[in-house]
């Protein structure tokens, strides 16, 4: 028998770092969090960034906390697998040191008035009116932000990396990182899942040179080995495989039990997404492209909801003082509380219907979007509000289940949620009602985590192939039956009312921003 039968799965999410051990059939045999607080801090409003050190610190503390506290025998680990949040950036020089915070997921800095391309690709974006389209993606490349705003520092960058790459150069140092990992503002080609070739526009949007970017490695694949450092201030062994997994939604959806483009799999985190894993490669909203998958050669076909479950956390901030009060006396979570008040709301929160759009994006919604809610009468309280926050999202959602399966031409059957909001029954029971389609949580909570022990247990060999692991390693948890009646109710509000909001408010949001000037 392998002595060597557990996994060390590391999930740097925005909240947290998680070191998370699990067996070879998905169980969860110990964990370790340590929260960032704060997640980031801003110099500037709308700007978001964090010290790298930060992180590294985070992963060494929570990998002690499980040797330490939790008992674990590091000998019975067989590699390591790193997943984390997307699209926060490093600038690092030659000997491999941070030359500024790290530029995080959230931060909102634009860098408007970039020049158009120019030569074949300019005449032809010109041509078929995506001018508009490329300069967003060069309005929002963090590399053009550095390039205008700080040039020393763009200079002296020697490797320009994911959050992934750094942590994966601090564990084995090596400038490398997976193909599952890229996602972002950066010029990588989605369709092949490989760096764009010379010729591709990308190159001259962003401006970034080729040798500033890392060695790309397959999910599944080695990364490299545990280094003598790393090892003396994390406790893994030395020597140990890196086994290249993918970002934390990709991860998500294999640790769901997501494998089928006809399996959507719901993400309540602080942003939103429904995906499907497709080997095919499928624009749901055209010129958005599917992000590379946890497994090789796959795609995530995603639609997202930017702010998503953190409006919750919003919701909570600015009206849930006394539920977030009362919840540290009664020893319970202000979730709890609140849930109590909608028990006895109907569907539909008697007439409040939201629109979840509390950040503009480039396709759905427009730049130009707002949030909104209407339909507020004299019988509504916070608990209304509360309820109409859940489906909202509900309805943005399902908005994107269509979508995919719209392009795919395949339909979605169930639905598996992962995320902080995937514990809450009452938005479980109204995503089902929502859909009308079975609706289940995974055996256990840290889906992101089992996705990157399922890379690792590839990799290192517990399993043989990806089928197998999935199928060993995640488990359908409590499934919820859609309420026929409430999901009749649910279908009347989306066709009726909620698919017909933002056409009809689109005219009223260009307006606002013509006169406000908010969002640019």
């Amino acid at each position: 028998m392998n002595s060597r039968d557990l996994l060390l799965a590391i999930d740097n999410g925005t909240q947290s770092m998680k070191a998370l051990v699990f067996d070879g059939k998905g169980h969860l045999a110990a964990k370790h969090m340590v929260p960032f607080d704060p997640p980031y801090f801003s110099q500037h409003p709308g700007w978001a960034e964090q010290h790298a050190h930060i992180f590294w610190q985070a992963l060494c503390q929570a990998c002690r906390g499980l040797w330490d506290a939790e008992g674990v025998n590091k000998d019975r680990i067989a590699g390591v697998a790193v997943t984390t949040q997307r699209s926060t950036l490093f600038n690092m020089d030659k000997n491999g040191t941070p030359l500024r915070p790290a530029i995080h997921w959230l931060d909102q800095r634009k860098t408007h008035g970039q020049n158009p391309l120019g030569g074949l690709w300019g005449l032809l974006f010109k041509l078929v009116r995506m001018g508009d389209t490329i300069a967003y993606f060069q309005a929002e490349a963090e590399a053009n932000w550095l390039r205008t705003y700080q040039p020393d520092i763009w200079r002296d960058t020697y490797k320009f990396l994911f959050l992934s790459g750094y942590l994966t150069y601090k564990l084995t140092g090596d400038f490398c990182d997976s193909i599952g990992c890229q996602v972002g503002y950066i010029p990588f080609d989605y369709k092949k899942l490989r760096w764009a070739s010379d010729w591709n526009w990308k190159w001259d949007a962003v401006q970034v040179q080729r040798e500033m970017l890392p060695e790309l490695i397959p999910p599944g694949e080695p990364l490299g080995t545990i280094s003598t450092a790393a090892s003396e201030e994390t406790g893994i062994p030395a020597g140990l495989p890196l086994i290249a997994a993918a970002a934390d939604k990709a991860c998500e959806v294999i640790g769901s039990g997501s494998l089928e483009p006809s399996i959507g799999c719901l993400s309540y985190g602080t942003t939103a997404t429904i995906n499907v894993t497709s080997r095919k490669y499928v624009e749901a909203i055209p010129l958005l492209p599917p992000y590379p998958s946890a497994i090789p050669g796959f795609h995530s076909i995603e639609v997202q909801i930017y702010r998503g479950f953190w409006m919750i956390s919003w919701f909570k901030k600015e009206f849930a003082f006394k539920e977030e009060q009362e919840a540290v006396i009664n020893g319970v979570t202000p979730e709890a509380l609140l849930e109590k008040q909608i028990e006895d709301i109907p569907p539909g929160s008697m007439g409040l219907i939201l629109q979840p759009y509390w950040s503009p994006g480039l396709k759905l919604p427009g730049p130009e979007a707002k949030g909104a809610v209407i339909g507020f009468g004299d019988v509504h309280t916070r608990g209304h509000l509360y309820r109409a926050i859940l489906e909202g999202l509900g309805y943005a959602l399902r908005e994107g289940k269509e979508r995919i399966e719209n392009r795919t031409k395949i339909p979605i059957t169930s639905l598996r949620v992962s995320g902080g909001g995937s514990q809450s029954r009452a938005a479980m029971q109204m995503t089902a009602d929502i859909f009308g389609l079975p609706t289940a949580k995974p055996h256990l909570y840290e889906t992101s985590g089992l996705g990157a022990a399922i890379d690792a247990a590839v990799g290192v060999g517990l399993h043989s192939d990806f089928d197998s692991a999935i199928k060993a390693m995640t488990h359908v948890g409590e499934v919820f039956e859609p309420n026929l009646k409430n999901h009749e109710i649910y279908n009347d509000l989306y066709r009726k009312v909620y698919k017909k909001m933002y056409k009809r408010l689109k005219p009223f949001y260009e307006r606002i921003r013509e006169i406000t000037g908010y969002p640019k």
